[in-house]
């Protein structure tokens, strides 16, 4: 890879992706069903403007990387550094008017998760990671552009944890019953959020997350930022999460350990 400010070059990713969604937020806008006649999921030509005005840009400057992209699907998904782009996580919230979706953009480095941004440009945070740290930027309680280092926060058991999954009804057949044995021990259980929520357990807001049926663009952004805010990110099997699959985060190793005794009995 060239030399180049890898934060920087994210953030104007960022910046360009959503300039193009914001003008289509909280309007009529149409949404596709590509389903396929399952489960409505929708897409709208925001994903696409977005997804595509950061492939040119990637292209543009890195022709030898790689791109995974929920819209476009992938390109060299092989090579060395692989961009893996989710440009709205969240559309049935988009679509909603709901400020719980958000742009990930994730880059592997041989197959590993090594820097991830979430940007949700309609409340103008960015949360960032590397793996070793994280960092939200966002607008302070007077209105100026501040930022701070995130950190989960410390949860001993289930019984003191707050859960969230986007829905029990989008988990994957055969995953809602070991789902629900978890949730059944935990403090709260909240639905909803999508990757706002994986920010909120980087964050110190959360404690767990637990999701099916998820593509390696719906998580891989998310790695290195939960990660660098001391979390943990697996499969339920405790693989490796780059791939996506069924997925448990956790900000406590503690609270992810007891997790996986739940869903793996």
């Amino acid at each position: 890879m060239k030399p180049v400010d890898l934060a920087a070059f994210v953030d104007e990713l960022a910046r360009l992706s959503g300039e193009a969604i914001l003008p289509f937020f909280r309007t009529a806008i149409h949404a596709t069903d590509k389903s396929g006649g399952g489960v409505f999921d929708p897409v709208t030509e925001a994903d696409r403007a977005a997804e595509a005005v950061m492939r040119r840009m990637i292209t543009q400057n890195f022709p030898g990387h790689g791109i995974i992209g929920e819209e476009f699907g992938s390109q060299g998904a092989d090579a060395e550094y692989c961009w893996v782009l989710d440009p709205i996580d969240g559309t049935k919230s988009f679509i909603s008017g709901m400020p719980v979706w958000g742009t990930l953009i994730g880059l592997t480095v041989k197959g590993h998760a090594c820097y991830g941004l979430m940007h949700q440009p309609f409340t103008r945070e960015r949360f960032s990671g590397d793996g070793s740290s994280a960092l939200w930027r966002g607008l302070g309680a007077n209105g100026q552009a501040t930022e701070r280092k995130l950190r989960t926060r410390v949860c001993e058991s289930l019984a003191t944890a707050t859960l969230m999954t986007t829905h029990p009804a989008l988990l994957a057949p055969g995953t809602e019953e070991p789902f629900r044995r978890v949730e059944k021990d935990v403090r709260l259980s909240r639905y909803g959020g999508d990757c706002y929520s994986y920010c909120m357990l980087a964050s110190g807001q959360v404690d767990l997350i637990i999701e099916s049926g998820l593509k390696p663009y719906d998580i891989v952004a998310l790695i290195p930022i939960i990660e660098g805010a001391g979390g943990i990110v697996t499969t339920w099997d405790g693989s490796p999460a780059t791939k996506g699959g069924a997925i448990v985060a956790a900000g406590d190793k503690r609270v992810h350990a007891e997790a996986l005794k739940r869903l793996n009995p």
